[in-house]
């Protein structure tokens, strides 16, 4: 049995044992900010956002996931993975580990840290700012990659978990900008797309950074968990005449997949769970839809040009992580398979929520907006497997229901038709009709040009 199969092996059988702890296995928290969001927690309801629980709505799920276009909302990230890194060789070492180029790397600049491992999969992503000449913080929904590549030894530097002591809330909609002006009680737009820098919220430093989760005008607010209350309690007062909204975990993840962003562990699987030792945040339990694989779990890794973060000009000469790997497949010139969207019939959508009220099989049911977990549905065209369909979600902006797709070139023009095989293995499964269609879902405003507001 070869190494691959071998790591193979071994993380099925993990599942099988549901043996699936963190890296450093922590208790449910409730999130800092737990008593200011107490308040307008009405339902008393939770969900679990890694090892965090965060109520799962405030004012309800629908007027939430629609924040973000028509005013604004604060929203907890704070479950987020944190790490500072400091020493000499940082960048370094980041610029080995990550695919992006940091030779122009700014201090107060955020970059997009896409992670691979050696075969050329995505092993770990997230931001990563520059917060001064040697330091730097990486946030993702895991950070063990990073630490355990960086305790394999050979590099000057120096790095803390600093998750529990720090927060992280977004503030994201087009009165994004107006609400955190009036918090800070300066102008902010100095700051630029993916930029950051300090501020100050009664006295009480917070690092502002302008970011774009939601594809709209946005910022989160970083700062000491000390201060979390605080912090939530001022934002929500200062932006309620702005229109702002609580955003509860069930609304969270609508707004990536309007937005065309794929999110790890829910729409692939990281490949740094095959790494002995390395990560184990993602394994928790057997993905749900489908799609059955053919490799085992290879088959729900990606690699970068799938999610749409490979390179524009071939693969560059500098050294990094997989990038061997990279280069030999961009020689064997096979074309990728495309990330696109994917516009699910809404009257195929209907039979499925209405089947327990009409006669016939009753097919898996759909959770709304979205599937807690991971899943993964077969696409097919003419009975012939294309692509598959990650993240399905009711967009209440959209007024309907979509996902992304990973698929093969030629099926990847926008408008054409495909199927999507509804339910698991084994239970009464549906095609349901899909267009293809070009991402974003809506029109992305991240870069909105402040200064004309």
């Amino acid at each position: 049995m070869n190494r691959l199969a071998q790591q193979r092996s071994t993380y099925e059988a993990a599942l099988r044992l549901n043996e699936a702890p963190f890296i450093t296995e922590r208790p449910a928290l409730f999130s800092p900010a737990a008593a200011a969001q107490d308040e307008a927690n009405t339902r008393g309801t939770f969900g679990r956002f890694a090892q965090i629980l965060l109520p799962e709505e405030y004012t309800g799920w629908g007027e939430e996931s629609a924040a973000h276009v028509e005013s604004c909302y604060i929203g907890d990230w704070t479950s987020l993975h944190k790490v500072r890194l400091i020493g000499p060789k940082a960048l370094d070492f980041l610029g080995w580990l990550g695919m992006r180029d940091l030779s122009r790397f700014e201090t107060g600049q955020i970059k997009h840290h896409v992670q691979l491992d050696e075969n050329g999969w995505v092993a770990s992503e997230g931001v990563l700012c520059r917060v001064g000449g040697q330091e730097f913080v990486y946030t993702a929904g895991s950070c063990d990659w990073l630490l355990w590549q960086l305790g394999q030894g050979g590099w000057d530097v120096a790095a803390t978990d600093i998750s529990p002591d720090q927060f992280i809330f977004g503030i994201q909609g087009p009165a994004s900008l107006f609400t955190l002006e009036k918090l800070t009680g300066e102008s902010l737009r100095d700051i630029g797309f993916c930029r950051s820098r300090m501020s100050q919220v009664g006295g009480i430093p917070v690092r502002v950074l302008r970011t774009g989760i939601s594809g709209e005008l946005g910022y989160e607010l970083h700062g000491s968990t000390e201060h979390a209350n605080e912090i939530w309690s001022a934002v929500v007062a200062t932006g309620q005449g702005f229109g702002i909204r609580q955003l509860g975990f069930r609304a969270q993840p609508v707004q990536h997949i309007e937005a065309g962003i794929a999110t790890n562990g829910l729409d692939y699987l990281p490949a740094s769970i095959l790494t002995p030792g390395a990560p184990r945040q993602f394994r928790r339990g057997t993905p749900g839809g489908s799609f059955v694989p053919v490799n085992g779990v290879t088959d729900y890794f990606r690699k970068p040009g799938e999610l749409g973060w490979g390179f524009r000009h071939g693969v560059p000469d500098r050294d990094f992580l997989g990038r061997d790997a990279l280069a030999a497949d961009a020689a064997k010139g096979a074309p990728a398979r495309e990330l696109v969207g994917l516009l699910w019939n809404s009257q195929d959508v209907a039979g499925v929520l209405t089947s327990l009220v009409g006669d016939g099989e009753v097919p898996e049911q759909m959770e709304i907006p979205r599937r807690r977990g991971p899943s993964f549905d077969q696409v097919l065209i003419s009975g012939h497997p294309v692509g598959v369909s990650t993240g399905r979600t009711l967009s209440p902006n959209l007024r309907a229901t979509i996902s992304l797709c990973v698929i093969d070139p030629a099926s990847a023009t926008p408008g054409t038709e495909v199927l999507v095989l509804w339910g698991r293995p084994g239970t009464p499964q549906r095609e349901i009709r899909a267009t293809v269609t070009a991402l974003p879902f809506k029109p992305d405003n991240r870069r909105t040009d402040v200064n004309k507001l």
